[in-house]
């Protein structure tokens, strides 16, 4: 059983899994409005960049099926990325893509992903049985009607996949909002009051 009071995340302990965030599944999307969803996982990868998280990126039949990444994703990632293009429908039962996670050497594992109740639940449910602790970004995630999100969430909490939402596992990496990109990690998130924040502490600063 996944110990239900996991050590917390931190920027030297996660990397973030993000599975086919592709523009073909997007079209499908019924669970959350596709803009909101854009933002959400653009805002998880450019956080992550900004904390020094390691991002791997996967699509399915990306030239033939799904299409390729939204470009919103596509622009917030790194421009040496890989996005590992597979077949499998499990992101983890792909060889590359599991030994590009294994060798970052990192225990927690963020995973997000289009479908939720797929893409983003079994290869967290894997990572889990792996040894991984892992977590599901839920509003970074999209399926393709109600009854997939909730059997999707129902699923991972049996298998003890902790379910998020994006922005608190990215502050909870933060872990002191006197941090220097802080600021900019909340503007990434779209919480100006985070700025704000920042702007509070450096002027108690002098």
């Amino acid at each position: 059983m996944t110990n239900p009071f996991p050590t917390p995340l931190t920027s030297d302990n996660t990397a973030l899994l993000l599975v086919d965030h592709q523009i073909g599944l997007f079209t499908g999307v019924r669970d959350i409005g596709v803009a909101e969803l854009k933002h959400n996982v653009t805002a998880l990868a450019r956080a992550a960049q900004r904390l020094g998280v390691p991002v791997v990126a996967t699509t399915t039949s990306a030239d033939d099926m799904w299409g390729p990444l939204v470009p919103e994703l596509q622009a917030a990632l790194p421009k040496d990325l890989e996005v590992i293009d597979r077949s499998t429908v499990n992101a983890w039962h792909d060889d590359r893509v599991r030994a590009t996670v294994e060798a970052l050497g990192r225990d927690r594992l963020i995973v997000a992903g289009t479908s939720l109740e797929v893409c983003a639940a079994l290869p967290a449910i894997s990572a889990t049985a792996a040894g991984y602790t892992a977590y599901v970004a839920v509003d970074a995630c999209g399926t393709f009607s109600a009854t997939k999100r909730e059997t999707g969430l129902l699923r991972l909490q049996q298998a003890g996949v902790v379910v998020s939402d994006y922005a608190s596992l990215v502050v909870e990496m933060l872990a002191d909002n006197a941090h220097p990109v802080a600021p900019l990690l909340y503007g990434d998130l779209d919480m100006p009051f985070g700025t704000l924040l920042g702007q509070f502490v450096a002027a108690r600063g002098h």
